[in-house]
């Protein structure tokens, strides 16, 4: 009657956990941006943040690379084992919501020779035991079941923080290309620049043999060789650290990263709706 009593006392006791349930706290949103163009959306209209990265950037260079990083990014990495991490607290929690089992078995022998042998035994002797146990805690006020909820809510944190991770890091690798893409460009139009100008200078000479220009025409045409010429040298520096900032994200070593389509034909952004801030 004792052990009845208690179980119904423990059955009744075990509806109530301890503390409040976890409830979502109450945001106000507005339902549309200020200022937005008011009306239905346009027919066909996206969401640029709905896109998967690989229609954003049609370069298939710039793909490559996007799936290196994800595949060997150091962060990333540490982001996953977390989750890993926490699925196992997860099965740890529930575990302790069930009852534990133990089993052993054992089967011992022991032979005499002799005067070895006991008076008592005979010459062989051979003596298996098994035993088994059963241990379960019952879970009266919700200990284990609050503990295996707060587990989950730390793997659900982890898998939203490898996310993050995720989109960061493609947002920063599209982001260095695209700006190596553009440094490429400038290069190139510094080079353009300073054949111009070399050209320039061999007009003014000339005309400066020719006694059609002064020696000031020569000094002028002179500064805008040397000012854009001394231009490429920090462009090719900003090119090689946006190389090595790359090679950082893909978790390699620092090296030349390979191109591919012009920077005027990276992005393919979707046609966007008008008001959108």
């Amino acid at each position: 009657r004792r052990m009845l009593v208690l179980c119904a006392v423990g059955v009744a006791a075990g509806g109530r956990t301890v503390g409040p349930d976890n409830v979502r706290p109450e945001v106000s949103v507005p339902s549309a941006y200020r200022g937005a163009a008011s009306g239905p959306p346009a027919a066909g209209a996206q969401s640029y943040g709905d896109l998967y990265w690989w229609s954003i950037f049609p370069d298939p260079d710039l793909q490559a690379l996007v799936r290196t990083a994800l595949a060997q990014n150091y962060d990333l990495r540490i982001a996953v084992t977390r989750i890993l991490q926490a699925q196992s607290q997860v099965t740890i929690a529930r575990s302790q919501e069930t009852p534990t089992v133990d089993g052993s078995a054992s089967a011992p022998y022991a032979g005499f020779t002799g005067s070895d042998r006991p008076i008592t035994l005979p010459d062989n002797s051979f003596a298996p035991q098994a035993g088994l146990g059963v241990a379960w805690e019952l879970d009266f006020w919700g200990r284990f079941r609050r503990n295996t909820e707060a587990a989950q809510a730390e793997l659900l944190a982890s898998e939203e923080a490898r996310f993050v991770v995720m989109a960061t890091l493609v947002a920063e690798v599209g982001k260095a290309y695209l700006t190596l893409r553009a440094l490429d460009l400038t290069l190139e139009i510094s080079r353009r620049t300073v054949t111009s100008r070399m050209q320039s200078l061999d007009l003014v000479r000339a005309r400066l043999e020719g006694g059609v220009a002064g020696i000031l025409d020569l000094r002028q045409a002179e500064t805008l060789l040397y000012s854009a010429t001394k231009t490429i040298p920090e462009i090719q520096r900003q090119i090689e650290q946006t190389e090595n900032f790359i090679n950082i994200l893909l978790g390699q070593n620092p090296g030349p990263v390979k191109r591919g389509r012009p920077l005027e034909a990276q992005i393919a952004a979707p046609a966007l709706p008008p008001g959108l801030p």
